[in-house]
């Protein structure tokens, strides 16, 4: 059966980008009705996605139409998904707060179809409290939100706020249209963030992770029917709807809290940036410095728990056991040694150094090696598909 979304379209700068995702929405025979805001008609003319999307284009609530004879809810009770692009912080405040001011408000309210909301703006504009209360307040009402991408905005700043590429908001779509439920009636434990090691009660080390890709994988997992355990080091990210939850400080509380829910699991992914280094007496105290600027401090530091290879020693048979290798050198290599060790069925191998790739990036380039030696490498993807392409590659195992 066909299905139908509905595109409503704000007025921001990245409006322009719009016009290919309801050209791919097409390609898929999936019918779009664009309805567009007074102020994203500034940018597009409401003629181009009249051509593109073959259907009329509504942008005021005192417009005539042919199709509908109550506009705002004869639309909304044709739609199959409502989709938000590039929503704007001041249309996220009026969806929030159930504001009806215009045609795509009233159709915000009207519509019972699942929403997926697509914020794009300027980073300070996104990280401002209020606007991300009022898209956890979306959150909290069942409204699915897509990350913005991180990088130059139009307005000269780099940060968060990018709106995702057109064929990232369409796997969006199709993952809200179509979901796969190929892991329906699995229980899937990733980790995820960086763990982090007291020096004292004020400092610790740590790395860089951020736990996104970790959480793709949660996400992902989630969408596609599976049980999801999440183990959750230091990250700044909001846990996926649906994972249960465990959050943890150091490498030794995260290998405890795998070990305790292993024996539930079908399959396991280690995603996580465990440190490899803990300090080997924590201080009681905050350590004071002195006035002398040539005063030094040596930390003794001594190994972490290795989380898979413990894991890997009580692998029962049936079990799935993934894991990456983040490395600056000799990536093949040093992530063919890791698969061995730590008994993983395949390993997710990448370059960090590599631009596009590694920690604190919406994209990843990586290269699937399984324990048959086989080498997969992978384009540079988001690290949302990236995840997709590991549950592929679990799912041939099963």
């Amino acid at each position: 059966m066909a299905k139908t979304v509905g595109l409503g379209i704000t007025g921001g700068i990245a409006v322009y980008k719009l016009a290919e995702l309801v050209s791919l929405l097409k390609k898929e025979n999936i019918d779009v009705i664009v309805m567009m805001t007074e102020a994203a008609t500034k940018f597009v003319t409401p003629l181009t996605f009249k051509t593109l999307s073959g259907r009329e284009v509504i942008t005021s609530l005192w417009q005539d139409s042919q199709e509908w004879k109550v506009q705002h809810i004869g639309v909304a009770e044709e739609l199959d998904l409502l989709v938000i692009a590039p929503a704007t912080a001041n249309f996220i405040a009026k969806m929030a707060h159930g504001l009806a001011d215009d045609l795509l408000s009233t159709v915000v309210l009207a519509n019972t179809a699942p929403v997926l909301v697509v914020p794009a703006m300027n980073s300070n504009m996104f990280i401002n409290p209020v606007v991300q209360d009022n898209i956890k307040k979306l959150q909290s009402y069942g409204l699915s939100i897509m990350q913005p991408g991180t990088g130059q905005l139009a307005c000269g700043t780099s940060g968060p706020g990018r709106l995702p590429s057109a064929q990232e908001i369409l796997a969006e779509i199709n993952q809200i249209l179509f979901p796969q439920k190929d892991l329906l009636g699995k229980r899937l434990m990733v980790n995820a963030g960086t763990t982090c090691e007291d020096i004292d009660p004020v400092r610790f080390i740590s790395n860089r992770g951020t736990g996104k890709m970790g959480y793709c994988i949660a996400q992902e997992a989630v969408s596609r029917g599976a049980e999801v355990i999440l183990v959750s080091g230091r990250t700044h990210l909001e846990p996926p709807t649906g994972v249960e939850m465990v959050s943890v400080w150091g490498a030794e509380e995260m290998c405890a809290a795998m070990l305790k829910y292993q024996a539930r699991c079908d399959i396991i992914i280690g995603a996580a940036a465990v440190g490899d280094f803990r300090i080997a007496q924590v201080a009681g105290q905050k350590l004071k410095k002195t006035e002398q600027s040539s005063q030094k401090m040596v930390l003794e530091l001594i190994g972490t728990p290795d989380i898979l290879k413990e894991l890997g020693k009580n692998k029962p048979e049936h079990q799935i056991m993934v894991g990456f290798a983040a490395e600056t050198e000799n990536v093949l290599e040093n992530a063919r040694k890791k698969l061995e060790s730590k008994k993983l069925d395949f390993i997710v191998a990448n370059d960090v150094t590599m631009e596009g790739a590694g920690f604190a990036t919406d994209t990843n380039i990586v290269t699937i090696i399984n324990k048959d030696g086989q080498v997969s490498p992978l384009p540079k993807m988001s690290k949302e598909e990236v995840a997709g392409a590991i549950l592929d590659e679990v799912l041939k195992l099963l």
